[in-house]
């Protein structure tokens, strides 16, 4: 999978050094693979990735276009950590179905099968399809700078942990979990006719979200929820909102 990068995190404080950093509770690696985000000061999205335990050191499974990034972020944010973090030329594979022996299963969810990086081959699906059955939203399309991971599903999708402590962003992400309700956020909606990425989703006149992915009929739309109702229009398409 030529799109993903895998950096290494080594030494005696990694664990202790991404625990303070991103959304999810590192100390679980001890049961395998954790799914989370770095957030920006503001609590927005910087990056997701998969944390990976690999021997003594600590592997990050990230999309390659961010991975200069999170580079630089994570250096510049090791100051006088005992760690290195440092890019590396391994490879993940990935798979549909249960996890076979070495492989870790997709922490997001399980229709998303299995991830390895021992140097196996990738096995063929219809990860969109899969995505947008899942509703598990993607790095450049449905995850951008702009986004709240709540409003993106991750509570859902265990990649936040509301109990670990302080994380870069942590603030903002708190108060939006205690928030009544999400105004906001990812859904599926049934699409008849099909419309580019990024499309402005219409209720009559009024905006009401943006269509992203599509596959078999079916799509990821970020949804203002006051106004998903009745039928819905992206460009050609027309669309239902299915809580």
């Amino acid at each position: 999978m030529s799109e993903r990068k895998i950096l290494r995190i080594s030494g005696p404080e990694a664990e202790h050094f991404l625990q303070g950093l991103v959304t999810n509770d590192v100390t679980r690696l001890k049961d395998g693979i954790v799914y989370a985000a770095l957030l920006t000061p503001q609590g927005k999205y910087r990056a997701d990735f998969f944390l990976v335990p690999y021997g003594d050191d600590i592997l990050v499974d990230v999309a390659e276009p961010l991975a200069a990034d999170l580079l630089r972020a994570l250096s510049m944010y090791k100051l006088r950590a005992k760690v290195t973090v440092e890019p590396t030329d391994l490879a993940v594979a990935r798979g549909p179905g249960a996890a076979p022996d070495g492989a870790f299963a997709d922490p997001r969810d399980p229709r998303l099968g299995w991830r390895a990086y021992d140097g196996r081959p990738s096995e063929t699906a219809d990860w969109d399809a899969l995505r947008v059955e899942a509703l598990v939203p993607e790095s450049g399309i449905e995850l951008t700078p702009d986004t709240f991971i709540l409003e993106a599903g991750f509570e859902r999708l265990h990649g936040v942990d509301f109990r670990k402590g302080c994380y870069v962003g942590q603030e903002v992400t708190a108060r939006m979990k205690h928030k009544a309700e999400l105004r906001k956020g990812l859904a599926p909606v049934v699409v008849d006719g099909t419309a580019p990425v990024g499309t402005e989703i219409l209720s009559g006149e009024k905006p009401a979200g943006v269509l992203y992915t599509q596959s078999g009929g079916r799509g990821i739309a970020y949804l203002r929820f006051d106004r998903a109702v009745g039928t819905l229009t992206a460009a050609d398409a027309r669309l239902r909102y299915e809580p």
